[in-house]
C-alpha cells in the first residue's frame, strides 16, 4: 500500500506537469497523510536540514568554474590541442570529439555544457569535411555523457549527500570508469567511420604543435591539479571546486585575456539560478528519502529482491536494468533522486560496497542522458546541429550500446573500480 502510494502520487504529480520538486513534495506530503503525522512545520523543517549541508557549496563553484571555462576561451584552447595533435587522422575530428569531452568533462561536470560547446565548435568543422553529421553528432553526445562520471562530478556530489557516502572516494573511484567510457567511444568511432570518406586536414608542423600545446597548457593543468589536490589530501572536493573558479577566472581574464568584465555578471547569475535548482531539488528529495525509509519502501522492495540478495553480481544486473528502464522515461535529477534511497538500503543489505554502487549508478544514469525521449543531451546536441531528434538517434546507437558494454563489464568485475579506488585513496 506505502508503495503504491508512494509510486502514483509521485508518477500522477509528474503527469500534470508538476516540477520534479514539487512532486517529490506531493510524495511526502501523501505519505505523511497515510502514517496520520502530516505537519507542515515538520515538511518546512526538513527541507531546510536538506539543503543544510557543507559538501553541497561544491555545486555552485563547479557550476562556476564551467561557466568560466566556456566563457574564458579554456575549452576552444581544449580543442585547439587535441585538433593539433590528432586532427590529421583519418576521422581525427572524431578522435578530437572523445579527447576533448574527456578533458572538459574532468574540469565542468556538466554534460549539457561540454555537449554544447563542442557540438558549436566541431560540428560545423565535421560538415564542412564531409563527415556523417548523425553520427559526429551522436559521438558528441555520448562524448558529453562522462561528465556526470569523471570528476568533478555534480551528480556524484549529489548521490554523495543522498547516500551519506564519501564524496572523495566518489570521485577516485570514477576516474577509471569514466576513462573507459572515452575508451569505449574510441573503439566503436575508429569501427564505424573507418569507411567514411572525408577531407582529412593538414598535418600541423611539429613547432606549431608545440605552440598550440603551450598555449593551452593552462587548461589542461586544470583537471590534474583538481584531482591532484584531492588525492594528495591538500583540498577537500568542495575546496577543489572553489580553487577551480578562481582559476577558471584568473586565466580566462588575466591569462587569456577572452573573459569581459561586462560577462561576470550574468555568469554568476546563471550559475546561481542552476544551484537553487539543485538545491532545492536535492532538499526536497531528502524529505521524500525520509518518509521512504520510515514508511519501510526500502523493505518492501529488499522482500520483492531477496532472492538475489545472495547474489551480488546478479542484483547489481536487475538493479541497472531498472535504472536503464527508468532512464528512458525520467531525466537524470528525478531517477537519481527518487532511486536512490530505495536501492541504497538493499544495496548495503547485500555488501555491496556504496561507493562502486554509486559510480555505476551515476553512470547509468548519465547514459540516460542520451536515451529517448526525454534525453537532454540529445535536445541540446540536436539544436546547436540542427538536426531532427530521429536522425540523431541513427548516429548515437554505436556510441550508447559501447558505454553499455562498459558498464556491463563494470558490473560483471567490480574489482576494475575497487582495486584503482584502493591505490587512489
Amino acid at each position: 500500500m506505502t508503495a503504491a502510494v508512494f509510486v502514483f502520487s509521485l508518477l500522477g504529480a509528474m503527469a500534470l506537469g508538476m516540477p520534479i520538486a514539487f512532486a517529490l513534495i506531493v510524495c511526502a506530503v501523501c505519505l505523511m497523510m497515510l502514517g496520520g503525522q502530516f505537519d507542515t512545520t515538520i515538511l518546512s523543517q526538513k527541507i531546510i536540514e536538506g539543503a543544510d549541508s557543507f559538501p553541497l557549496l561544491a555545486i555552485p563553484f563547479f557550476m562556476l568554474a564551467g561557466e568560466l571555462m566556456n566563457a574564458g576561451g579554456i575549452s576552444k584552447r581544449i580543442v585547439n590541442f587535441a585538433l593539433a595533435w590528432v586532427g590529421h587522422i583519418r576521422g581525427g575530428l572524431g578522435i578530437v570529439a572523445i579527447i576533448a569531452a574527456v578533458i572538459m568533462a574532468a574540469i565542468s561536470g556538466s554534460a549539457a555544457a561540454d555537449a554544447a560547446a563542442l557540438s558549436s565548435m566541431l560540428i560545423p568543422m565535421m560538415r564542412k569535411a564531409g563527415y556523417n553529421i548523425p553520427r559526429s553528432a551522436g559521438l558528441i553526445s555520448a562524448g558529453g555523457v562522462i561528465a556526470p562520471v569523471l570528476p568533478p562530478s555534480i551528480a556524484m556530489i549529489v548521490f554523495g549527500v543522498i547516500a551519506n557516502v564519501s564524496i572523495g572516494k566518489l570521485f577516485m573511484a570514477a576516474i577509471v570508469p569514466g576513462l573507459l567510457m572515452g575508451v569505449s567511444l574510441l573503439i566503436a568511432w575508429l569501427i564505424v567511420a573507418r569507411k567514411d570518406k572525408v577531407a582529412i586536414l593538414p598535418r600541423m608542423p611539429m613547432k606549431q604543435r608545440f605552440v598550440v600545446m603551450f598555449d593551452s597548457l593552462l587548461a589542461l593543468v586544470m583537471p590534474l591539479g583538481i584531482v591532484g589536490g584531492m588525492k594528495m589530501g591538500i583540498v577537500t572536493p568542495t575546496e577543489a571546486a572553489v580553487a577551480a573558479a578562481v582559476y577558471a577566472f584568473v586565466v580566462g581574464k588575466f591569462v587569456y585575456g577572452e573573459l569581459r568584465w561586462n560577462q561576470v555578471y550574468p555568469i554568476l547569475v546563471n550559475a546561481a539560478k542552476t544551484t537553487a535548482v539543485v538545491v532545492f531539488l536535492i532538499a526536497t528529495a531528502l524529505v521524500s528519502g525520509w518518509l521512504i525509509t520510515a514508511s519501510d519502501i526500502p523493505d518492501q522492495v529488499s522482500a520483492m529482491l531477496e532472492p538475489f540478495i545472495d547474489s551480488p553480481i546478479l542484483l547489481m544486473f536487475i538493479m541497472m536494468a531498472l535504472v536503464v528502464v527508468v532512464g528512458t522515461a525520467l531525466d537524470f535529477a528525478p531517477t537519481l533522486l527518487i532511486l536512490t534511497p530505495v536501492l541504497m538500503p538493499i544495496v548495503k543489505q547485500a555488501g555491496i560496497d556504496p561507493v562502486y554502487f554509486g559510480v555505476l549508478f551515476i553512470m547509468n544514469n548519465a547514459i540516460g542522458l542520451i536515451t529517448p525521449p526525454v534525453g537532454i543531451v540529445l535536445n541540446v546536441v540536436c539544436g546547436a546541429a540542427k538536426l531532427r531528434m530521429s536522425e540523431l538517434m541513427k548516429g548515437i546507437w554505436p556510441f550508447m550500446f559501447a558505454e553499455l558494454v562498459v558498464l556491463f563489464l563494470l558490473v560483471l568485475f567490480p574489482s576494475i573500480v575497487l582495486v584503482p579506488l584502493k591505490w587512489l585513496m
